[in-house]
């Protein structure tokens, strides 16, 4: 999949299909048949003057009524006034030998969001003959965007701009304009680009009201090439997280937008921006009303950091962490699944430094409680570099404060190496661990799974081991809290759980370069 928008060189012709002129056949013979009744009742009639049924005292009446009726709220206005703000964004992308495999995508792959949600303006999912030229080692594409400043500042898509060498913008009154990338997050999917060649451009406003569900909204862009198209629908949710990143905030509209539309400004009734729509889920490529927008309070920090520095500076503790469920809670001996657990601190990080551990759950921050690993993530990055703050802490079943400076979050965290689950030709497939059903092994046994833990060498398609997800090749660290190196360990630690009427163990597992926490429940008996 890419996530490059893509040019339709030509738009296909809208000839008239057959059925239109059948309709219209139809439709005149059904006003002859009309006309001919007409004309019978007007006979049987005993009146020989003409009657004018058009101005009779009935037909008066009934339009008096009418109009006292109110009348559906219309957008006519709002849209005249918002609409020149916003632009159709066109961009050339050169030396990109393999478009479909962009390396610069801004999802991970594999990810969730790769996996089922369609970027619109790319050229994925598009029908033939309407994909953007491509060959040569060039490609050209489309999106939306829309004016912040009069000076010719405009907010677009990362993912329509990424790694173009050539943007041209196109206004609502048709003129085009050269424009250059100032700056790019694709943590957040923003880029803010600037106009060249012009001067007292229209602008929109970031809007300062929070979007609530229910609310109206406009949807203006660039669909499919067909620039200042408008469409209308309600706020469906917020707060949605798709699977983008630790950052994902997203408002889900159901106004319908389609591949063309990223970039674009979603529109309250004030005429203020509430989001910029970045994705669609689209089983099929077209709009079936879930779009998702990047809240205007995200796009105003981002904005800000881009204009000022050309990139985004985010804070950083140096942590893998995972949400509390309830099972994890219930290890854990917490009342609630609040917080975020750490799964694992970075070695060097600000976490790890302060003395944060596996197995910690961060409560709050500066006295505000963490509802959760995704809202943990945004208020970490919320803060600049350097930020001294004060983190709420469960630690091994005790609450404590502990103070960090943050750091810097690094453009790209180094990865660990793999493990690809073979034993290489181990002499031993495992160890049974009973009521879980899964065989362990000593990780030192294993070729290529390093020396902690033990290396799950087989798994049971109908245990509770099964339902938890895990798999042949994953690596077993701590079971309750205690470090484990053989299966004699892991049995232990399930009976002092057995013992403590535990109604499921914790775990700490590695799945290639990732650690997690995994709360698995024990059979009784």
């Amino acid at each position: 999949m890419t996530d490059r928008p893509t040019e339709f060189s030509s738009l296909p012709s809208f000839k008239p299909a057959r059925r239109s002129l059948f309709s219209a056949r139809k439709f005149a013979l059904m006003a002859s048949v009309v006309a001919g009744l007409g004309i019978a009742a007007y006979g049987l009639s005993p009146s020989t003057g003409s009657l004018d049924l058009f101005t009779s005292p009935a037909h008066a009446q009934v339009n008096n009524d009418v109009s006292k009726v109110a009348q559906p709220i219309g957008f006519a206005d709002i849209v005249e006034r918002v609409k020149p703000s916003v632009i159709s964004v066109k961009v050339r992308i050169k030396d990109k030998a393999d478009v479909s495999n962009n390396e610069d995508s801004p999802f991970q792959p594999g990810s969730p969001m790769e996996r089922f949600f369609r970027r619109f303006g790319g050229p994925d999912g598009l029908p033939p003959g309407m994909r953007g030229q491509q060959g040569h080692g060039v490609v050209t594409g489309q999106g939306s965007g829309f004016f912040i400043s009069a000076a010719g500042y405009a907010v677009t898509n990362n993912h329509v701009v990424d790694g173009a060498d050539k943007v041209e913008v196109t206004t609502d009154d048709g003129k085009t304009y050269k424009a250059k990338v100032i700056g790019t997050d694709p943590r957040t999917d923003i880029a803010l680009i600037k106009v060249e060649g012009g001067s007292n451009f229209p602008f929109a406003k970031l809007s300062d009201d929070k979007a609530r569900i229910g609310d109206w909204v406009l949807a203006v862009g660039n669909p499919f090439g067909l620039g200042g198209t408008v469409t209308a629908g309600i706020v469906s949710a917020s707060g949605r997280d798709i699977g983008n990143g630790p950052y994902d905030d997203f408002i889900q509209i159901d106004a319908p937008v389609n591949k063309g539309n990223s970039g674009g400004p979603a529109f309250n009734m004030k005429g203020d921006v509430i989001g910029v729509n970045t994705a669609i889920y689209s089983p099929s490529g077209g709009s079936v009303g879930i779009a998702f927008s990047i809240p205007a309070n995200t796009v105003k920090s981002v904005v800000a950091q881009l204009k000022d520095k050309g990139s985004v500076s985010r804070g950083w503790i140096g942590v893998q962490i995972q949400p509390v469920t309830s099972d994890i809670a219930d290890s854990l001996g917490m009342k609630k699944a609040e917080g975020a657990l750490v799964a694992e601190p970075q070695a060097n990080g600000p976490a790890a430094k302060a003395g944060i551990e596996s197995g910690d759950v961060i409560k709050a921050v500066n006295g505000e409680t963490v509802k959760d690993a995704r809202e943990l993530a945004r208020t970490i990055g919320a803060f600049a570099p350097g930020t001294a703050i004060k983190l709420d802490v469960l630690h091994k079943g005790t609450d404590k404060v502990i103070n960090l400076t943050l750091g810097t979050l690094p453009n790209n965290l180094e990865a660990k190496a793999d493990f690809n689950g073979n034993d290489n030709g181990s002499s031993s497939r495992g160890a049974e661990v009973p009521k879980l059903g899964m065989t362990v092994a000593p990780a030192s046994s294993v070729a290529g799974a390093g020396k902690e833990g033990v290396v799950v060498t087989d798994v049971d398609p109908k245990s509770a081991a099964a339902e938890r997800g895990f798999k042949e090749g994953d690596v077993i660290l701590e079971v309750a809290g205690k470090s484990v190196a053989n299966s004699g360990d892991v049995r232990d630690a399930i009976k002092a759980a057995h013992a403590d009427n535990k109604n499921s163990v914790l775990m700490r597992v590695r799945t290639g370069g990732s650690a997690r926490f995994v709360a698995v429940p024990l059979a009784k008996g």
